[in-house]
């Protein structure tokens, strides 16, 4: 889906006029027309106001150009509901928000989620724990976090 797709869905789906929409961010009807017909694009700091004011990430404000990784665990971001925020509720499209709450990591050590890991991930082929941490830890060691 194309940006100027997902603001006018935005618009709509918030019942809103280009008018009530533009009030809402502080800008003209007529910058909100543009956007719709695809004749211009937000800024990044309007794309930022557009984030925060209707809860959509900026990835998705751009039609999800990139597949999203948690860079703690590695999880799969799908959708808006799994990307952490940042004590002001912004988006913080690089963690998921079970690796990143309120402006902190829940887990400190690379050893903490590796034991979370072990615990929880299923096992099916009953592989040994130690070759199962290790397989973990290779994955882990190339996201950002733990570079």
């Amino acid at each position: 889906m194309k940006t100027q797709d997902i603001l006018k869905n935005i618009r709509e789906k918030n019942n809103l006029t280009q008018e009530q929409f533009a009030e809402r961010i502080n800008v003209t009807r007529q910058a909100v027309s543009r956007w719709e017909t695809g004749e211009t694009q937000p800024n990044t700091e309007m794309l930022k106001v557009l984030s925060k004011e209707f809860n959509v990430s900026i990835n998705t404000l751009l039609g999800a150009p990139r597949q999203l990784f948690c860079q703690c665990c590695g999880m799969p971001l799908g959708d808006d509901a799994m990307i952490s925020r940042e004590i002001d509720g912004t988006f913080n499209e690089d963690y998921c928000k079970w690796c990143y709450t309120d402006g902190k990591f829940v887990y400190t050590t690379k050893d903490s989620l590796l034991d979370f890991l072990i615990s929880h991930m299923p096992n099916p082929e009953n592989t040994p724990d130690a070759e199962r941490r290790k397989m973990f830890d290779s994955h882990l060691s190339q996201l950002k976090h733990w570079k």
